[in-house]
């Protein structure tokens, strides 16, 4: 999927050129971090009601890994490239239009879904907002402000995600509260089908106003650059710091998809807990460690990398990723302040090191391969991270004593995938120049 630090890798791209400042940019960056919100929004507000929605349609929780995991996978690895080479080359405004309106329908058609096969269609859907969506954002934001400014600019857009989806916890357990006491079921649906409706409606309005924005002028227009093949020789060559540095973020995005996933269904299985009970908590975890990991990863790949190059940048990745090692056990604490507190630590850590490895490939990665280069963390971290990993989860449940071992089941995926990436961080970290 793609991570709010591409935000800075992608800025940081781009030749240092004076740019004209349209008019509106405000405005404008405003409506794509809407757009952002809505479609992070729509996917992750199934969470707070996927175990109603699994009890509902009598699916096993290796289905509901798949609805969960593989359906945000599979549209990111088959989508990814396809969609950010149109965005170089087509109208992207009319593109967030037609993504907008595709998400807007996949949460819809949520609400309708009466099989694995139609939820898992519907979700494939829905995802469209988390996974493809954002790197059109970026290319349009980019040429809206001088390359010198583009951090802070985009920053509107990362925070679009993290909102997004602390808000569609939040919002989602509270509404799904409301209508599940309801007398008489809204629409004649039941709660978690009438919640997913609501999102949807409310991700078709947030997205109207990228109907009053325009094509922007692309700046900063580069001349072709080296061939697919060259470009991948040119990566293979960069293997021995790229393989630890990929190995590091997947595994990072395996503990962190894993636990954003089934955290709903451990805290309902073992703590007891109702969406109305959890769902604000949940998202002021997702809405702080998103907040605090990027202001926190951004001032340690800066400081690292003055202080020591590359080798210093990446050992900040290494310090994040020590802290996702004891935070994995959030699954299996004797109560819930603990699980909160682990989890909150778990999730900082995972968008601290993503920042940095952004970061890290701005910085060390020549200018004419960083995109494919992203590229390829996306499509493969795509399909690792929230297509293998939580349905790992339940295999591993399934095989150590069914539904009532989910939670130890999260905690040795979490720790496994931790320990990989400390180890795998402290690999690229070595490989790295200490000089830039």
């Amino acid at each position: 999927m793609y991570d709010p630090t591409a935000i800075d890798a992608l800025s940081a791209s781009q030749p240092m050129k004076a740019v004209a400042r349209p008019r509106g940019v405000g405005l404008t960056l405003t409506i794509l971090g809407l757009s952002i919100c809505a479609g992070c929004g729509v996917q992750a507000a199934f969470g707070p009601v996927q175990e109603f929605a699994r009890l509902d349609l009598g699916l096993t929780d290796l289905q509901m890994g798949l609805v969960q995991g593989m359906a945000v996978a599979v549209p990111a690895a088959l989508l990814s490239i396809p969609v950010g080479w149109l965005a170089d080359h087509t109208n992207r405004v009319r593109m967030m239009v037609v993504l907008a309106i595709l998400w807007s329908i996949g949460a819809a058609a949520s609400a309708f879904a009466t099989s694995f096969e139609l939820l898992f269609a519907a979700r494939m859907l829905s995802a469209l907002g988390l996974t493809v969506v954002l790197p059109v954002a970026i290319s349009i934001a980019a040429d809206l402000c001088p390359p010198e400014k583009r951090g802070r600019s985009l920053l509107l857009l990362s925070m679009g995600k993290v909102f997004g989806l602390a808000l569609a916890f939040a919002l989602g357990g509270a509404v799904f509260g409301m209508l599940s006491a309801r007398t008489e079921p809204l629409f004649g649906m039941a709660a978690w089908r009438a919640t997913q409706l609501i999102f949807a409606a409310g991700s078709a309005l947030l997205v109207l106003p990228l109907l009053l924005l325009r094509e922007p002028a692309r700046q900063e227009v580069a001349k072709a650059g080296a061939g697919f093949k060259a470009s991948m020789q040119a990566l293979w060559e960069r293997r021995g710091l790229l393989a630890p540095l990929f190995i590091g973020q997947i595994t990072v995005i395996m503990a962190d998809a894993s636990a954003s996933i089934w955290a709903t269904p451990v805290l309902m299985r073992t703590y007891g807990l109702a969406p109305a009970e959890f769902g604000g908590w949940m998202g002021l975890v997702l809405l702080g460690s998103g907040l605090v990991g990027t202001i926190v990863g951004g001032l340690a790949a800066d400081a690292g990398l003055k202080r020591a190059g590359g080798r210093g940048l990446l050992m900040a990745a290494v310090i994040a990723s020590a802290v996702g090692v004891p935070a994995s056990f959030f699954a299996v604490m004797p109560g819930v302040a603990g699980f909160a507190i682990l989890l909150t630590a778990l999730l900082l850590a995972g968008t601290a090191t993503g920042l940095i490895t952004g970061t890290a490939i701005a910085v060390l990665i020549p200018n004419q391969f960083r995109a494919l280069c992203l590229g390829s963390f996306v499509v493969v971290g795509s399909l690792i991270g929230f297509g293998v990993a939580p349905t790992l989860v339940t295999v591993i449940s399934e095989a150590i004593g069914g539904p009532g071992a989910l939670a130890p089941s999260l905690a040795g995926v979490s720790l496994a995938s931790s320990l990989l990436s400390l180890i795998a961080f402290a690999m690229a970290a070595r490989a790295a120049p200490e000089r830039t």
